[in-house]
């Protein structure tokens, strides 16, 4: 098939297909770009979190106050002064963060659409080559759950990782400024916090790329599982399928048990350290309390400024491990945004002359390989005049559908050269180029819309005549009148509300309404009725006519009267001319012919072969 391509389901555990290691730092840098197309967002979200941190460190300071100098004085006159204070830092701590977090929110969606859309364009101009080797699943995950997590990197770790830094700077300040020991006896877990942290961080990735790997492929198996969910019960497989999603499944809950496992140890560690700080300064403060060199108020009011010293390094601690699973996925979202893109329109691209496009082909020397060096053409020579029609003929894997793929610049020639009207398509804007072509496949793929947008869809400017006409002329109109909204029918997903036949014939359409000089057409009446096959039939020798066609032939009858054959094996040409030409060469095409009575002519010459 032209546009048929065979995902690799099992691709993700093929390290060739895995997104390369990237540093936290890498990460983070590439996507806080995504911050400075919002500055203003961006600086009042941080500008409302310090406000309403600052606003909270009031607190202990007013608390000492009332301890010390109120109550201890029994000076009540000052009581509801200060107490009105505490409130008001309060209600004015509370207004920021909620103003923190409406902002943010649209900082946050922003982020998302931005990468999201940046990941989805950079899919849509990449090569078909990868998505030879991937599921649709595996990017789909990359586009909607990876996107997410990279974003948790931008907003809770830029704004709420900076916000916690202010916090702990502060609350230290406060500290030292009100008992220098005291301050000094809080950093005595430091040391270990900080070891804890560097050792989670350290081994903390290879568990999230596996699970981020894990997710991909249970993904990968639901989408490919829903797509073929009328084989599956087909053949009677829904067990082996069931089986199947335990086994990825599994894999998914083995992998988040790993990082839960990890973070059950490391979490209550960096807590149990915290705390440890903080009995060691309630028993050094509170013997200084005792003694007479420490208030009261003093000792509370550090303890409240400890509390806002340590709460903020368990917040980074938890930030560090979301830090460590959007590490992983942004290594797989930059895989994407890294990877390099179809030919563009280079400076050495012209666009074409304004005179219409003739659509004469020529094949110069034209040798193609995979990236993993099988040749699979070498030499090709062939051209097609305007308004004729070439036929290729061979058994599987021969070369046809790479030849073709070729015209429209799917993949890229390894050497010589493929002209149109004497230009080399390397040279022509990919957009240009592919606006002269028009593809129907063997297996016509419908999106899940109306008729009427899966016929525009060809040229979606077109008018309402232009859109009848076309209709028209693929024989469409006979079963889009049965239907109860006519244009408007919604034909499912893959167009699984309609028959084989009618879908085939909306392709047609689609390839009508775009009216391109050059056509490519696999065979399109293998899985029909005759009279289908007929309709069929009657709509691509109307499409045909006055184009450049390039028709991979399966049946005798859709190719007698080609302008040209090509008999294709192992990658070269082995015959050439027209049919009755061929059957007086009495070679393989004649052969061919001769046993054509029960058996299609790609079977035939597999069988040949």
């Amino acid at each position: 098939m032209v546009l048929g391509t065979m995902r690799v389901l099992s691709s993700y555990t093929d390290p060739t297909f895995s997104a390369r290691k990237r540093s936290t730092g890498e990460i983070l840098r590439r996507v806080g770009r995504y911050l400075l197309k919002y500055p203003w967002l961006t600086l009042g979200t941080m500008a409302s979190a310090i406000l309403g941190q600052v606003f909270a460190l009031a607190f202990p300071k007013l608390t000492q106050h009332i301890i010390d100098e109120v109550i201890a004085k029994n000076r009540i006159d000052q009581m509801w002064p200060f107490i009105g204070w505490i409130a008001g830092a309060f209600l004015l701590s509370a207004v920021f963060n909620s103003l923190r977090i409406r902002i943010n929110n649209h900082l946050e969606q922003n982020v998302v659409f931005d990468l999201r859309r940046d990941v989805y364009a950079k899919l849509q101009r990449l090569p078909v080559s990868y998505f030879d080797q991937r599921s649709s699943g595996d990017l789909m995950t990359r586009v909607i759950e990876d996107v997410n997590n990279v974003e948790r990197v931008l907003i809770d770790g830029t704004e709420q990782g900076v916000v916690a830094l202010l916090s702990i700077l502060g609350a230290f300040g406060f500290m030292v400024a009100l008992h220098p020991p005291l301050a000094f006896m809080a950093l005595v877990p430091m040391p270990f916090l900080v070891a804890g942290a560097l050792w989670y961080t350290m081994t903390a990735h290879s568990r999230y790329r596996a699970l981020r790997e894990a997710s991909s492929a249970m993904n990968a198996l639901l989408f490919d599982n829903l797509q073929g969910n009328r084989q599956i019960k087909a053949f009677g497989r829904e067990s082996h399928e069931d089986q199947r999603f335990a086994e990825r499944a599994e894999g998914m809950r083995a992998g988040s048990l790993k990082v839960m496992t990890a973070w059950a140890t490391y979490s209550p560690a960096m807590d149990m350290l915290g705390f440890l700080g903080t009995v060691c300064v309630l028993g050094y403060g509170g013997a200084q309390v005792i003694q007479g060199q420490l208030a009261i108020g003093e000792l509370v009011g550090f303890l409240l400024y400890l509390n806002f010293f340590y709460e903020p390094i368990r917040r980074l601690h938890g930030l560090n491990q979301l830090m460590q699973g959007a590490r992983a996925a942004g290594e797989r979202v930059f895989d994407i945004l890294d990877r390099e893109s179809e030919r563009a329109d280079a400076k050495e691209t012209v666009p074409l002359p304004p005179a219409p496009v003739q659509g004469r082909v020529v094949f110069d020397q034209v040798s193609f390989s995979y990236e993993n060096g099988k040749e699979i053409l070498k030499n090709i020579d062939l051209e097609a005049p305007p308004g004729t029609t070439v036929a290729l003929v061979g058994p599987t894997g021969a070369g046809k559908s790479t030849i073709v793929n070729l015209i429209p610049a799917f993949y890229e020639v390894s050497s010589g050269r493929i002209l149109i009207d004497g230009i080399d398509i390397r040279t022509i804007p990919l957009t240009e180029l592919r606006q002269l072509i028009s593809v129907v496949s063997q297996e016509p793929f419908l999106f899940n819309g109306t008729v009427r947008e899966n016929i525009l869809y060809g040229k979606i400017e077109a008018t309402e005549a232009e859109l009848l006409d076309a209709a028209e002329a693929a024989n469409c109109m006979e079963f889009i009148a049965k239907f109860p909204d006519g244009m408007e029918t919604r034909v499912g997903e893959r167009g699984v509300k309609l028959s084989v036949g009618q879908k085939q014939r909306i392709s047609i359409a689609r390839a009508l309404i775009k009216d391109a000089p050059i056509l490519i057409l696999d065979e399109a009446t293998s899985s029909v009725d005759t009279a289908t096959e007929r309709l069929i039939q009657e709509a691509l020798d109307r499409l045909m006519r006055g184009r450049t066609s390039f028709v991979i032939a399966h049946r005798l009858s859709t190719i007698e009267k080609a302008h040209q054959i090509l008999v294709i094996q192992n990658g070269h040409i082995l015959e050439k001319g027209r049919h009755h030409e061929l059957l007086a060469q009495d070679g393989l095409y004649a052969r061919l012919t001769r046993i054509q009575n029960t058996r299609t002519l790609e079977e035939l010459a597999f069988s040949l072969d």
